[in-house]
């Protein structure tokens, strides 16, 4: 958890400097996504779909799917070993002569400091989702909500959110976390029934 909050810090860091993207891609590893919770969801990521961004998942095992980026680790990686060292100095120089004095072929040539523009979406941290014409349950530290007198695990990643509830076509109720539809509640047999896995 305390690893989860110094990310979180440094995100909201970032966030405040340049703004909030419009998405943001990851590999499925913690703490961007977590394999035990609907769609992936980790805290970190429940956190992002808060803020109105959009997630994007390289497949697993897939690095190339995410080329630029690995193959950015990798220079990195041998640049600094050349270096033989390996510390917050080092990595700033070569973050400075990769963004300002590369020029970079998949830039016609410029560099990604002539190119570069902050976000126009302004960082307002969120304390809580609301949802308009829905029903809302909070998310307890156990990843379950209240419906009917009875517990039904959503997901321990959306522990302290709220969800919306929603009635749909079918007499089922639709369960969303912001934007994202996490599944459905058959009121028959009180089961909560995940959206990202078959029925």
């Amino acid at each position: 958890m305390a690893a989860l909050k110094s990310v979180r810090k440094s995100f909201e860091s970032l966030f405040e400097r340049y703004g909030l993207p419009l998405a943001i891609r990851s590999d499925n590893g913690s703490p961007f996504a977590s394999s035990q919770s609907v769609w992936g969801l980790s805290r970190l990521s429940a956190w992002w779909m808060a803020l109105g961004i959009e997630l994007e998942r390289s497949r697993p095992g897939h690095p190339q799917d995410n080329g630029a980026h690995e193959r950015m680790h990798r220079d990195i990686g041998l640049e600094l070993e050349a270096l033989e060292r390996g510390d917050q100095a080092s990595l700033d120089l070569w973050r400075q002569q990769y963004n300002e004095q590369r020029p970079h072929q998949g830039l016609g040539m410029r560099y990604p400091s002539e190119v570069y523009q902050k976000s126009k979406r302004r960082y307002q941290p969120v304390e809580q989702l609301q949802y308009d014409k829905m029903a809302s349950r909070k998310v307890r530290s156990s990843g379950a909500i209240s419906w009917n007198d009875r517990a039904l695990l959503i997901s321990k990643s959306l522990a302290g959110w709220n969800v919306g509830l929603q009635s749909d076509a079918q007499g089922e109720i639709a369960v969303w976390f912001a934007r994202l539809l996490l599944g459905w509640i058959e009121p028959e047999s009180r089961i909560f029934f995940r959206a990202d896995t078959s029925r």
